[in-house]
């Protein structure tokens, strides 16, 4: 066996081997059926018709309906087949849009209430999402494991580390056994906690020169804050489709994963259910506040007392 690695077989794997077969024309079986159904409907209602309104008029209402199902087999809305996008988007408008944490249905509110402010009832939000493991439950599709990863000053390698960091991060993902997303998030930082911690420390510095570079280092961490700084966080999601015994297996993925991502620089750390939770809620809502810690979650039993 050949070990030079210019000897070695190079096989290009395309960018959409996850890409639908097509049948005929170009078309999958799906947007075939999509068009063969709209067909048959046209051509019945001619059928049915035929006798009573001329073809012109027939063609012209038929125009329409014609071309609704050409755009829903054939067109694309952000990344997801027309069809699907529309699916999805009736399905969201007929799912109610107030949650509330709650352990069973949502009683209505009183005759009067509704006369005065009609609102919808709120629907059970189902809390937990995240588990006292720091699981996030996803219902029928499983269970998913979220970890922080430390990033790598790629660039400052030599080209010879920079292989060896390349050849580590192929290893495992040679390795992945399931589903794995790795995401790469930025949200603004609020440094203003830090610019008025170092003007009210500025004052009490032992030497001038000292309380001049602090009040330099706030207004420069001020103009960070107005022209929008941004901090970067990398997480790695281990997913497991089956609910039953994900915990284990997850849990085993994320100490492999993170074995193996060591020999590439990276430090994978299992994000606890706190931890967890503030991703969640920030990837839902970057721009939101987050729930102060040391609250109990909704629904969870406070048994201690403030000091």
């Amino acid at each position: 066996m050949s070990t030079d690695p210019s000897s070695e077989t190079r096989v290009r794997i395309p960018a959409d081997v996850d890409r639908p077969d097509t049948v005929l024309a170009g078309l999958t079986a799906h947007q075939l059926a999509i068009l063969a159904v709209a067909a048959l409907a046209i051509w019945a209602g001619y059928v049915a018709t035929r006798r009573v309104l001329p073809p012109a008029i027939f063609a012209a209402l038929a125009v329409p309906g014609a071309l609704a199902a050409g755009a829903l087999a054939l067109g694309r809305r952000d990344g997801l087949p027309a069809d699907r996008w529309v699916l999805t988007a009736l399905r969201h408008a007929a799912t109610p849009h107030r949650l509330v944490p709650a352990a069973g249905p949502v009683p209505p509110p009183p005759a009067w209430a509704r006369a005065r402010t009609p609102v919808p009832v709120p629907a059970p939000l189902g809390l937990p999402a995240v588990d006292a493991r720091g699981l996030v439950d996803l219902g029928e599709d499983g269970a998913a494991l979220v970890c922080r990863a430390s990033a790598v000053t790629f660039a400052l390698r030599t080209p010879a580390e920079q292989i060896a960091l390349v050849g580590a991060f192929a290893r495992w993902l040679n390795s992945l056994s399931g589903p794995t997303q790795i995401v790469v998030r930025a949200e603004p930082v609020d440094l203003t906690a830090d610019v008025a911690a170092l003007e009210d420390a500025a004052g009490g510095l032992p030497h001038p020169a000292l309380e001049t570079a602090a009040r330099e280092h706030a207004s420069f961490l001020a103009g960070l804050a107005a022209e929008g700084a941004l901090s970067r966080q990398v997480l790695v999601v281990f997913r497991d489709p089956v609910p039953a015994g994900a915990a284990e297996r997850l849990a085993r993925r994320a100490a492999e994963g993170a074995v193996a991502l060591t020999g590439a620089g990276v430090t994978v750390t299992v994000l606890d259910p706190a931890e967890a939770a503030d991703v969640l809620a920030r990837a839902a809502d970057p721009n939101g506040e987050t729930r102060p810690s040391g609250l109990c979650a909704p629904g969870q039993t406070i048994t201690g007392r403030m000091a």
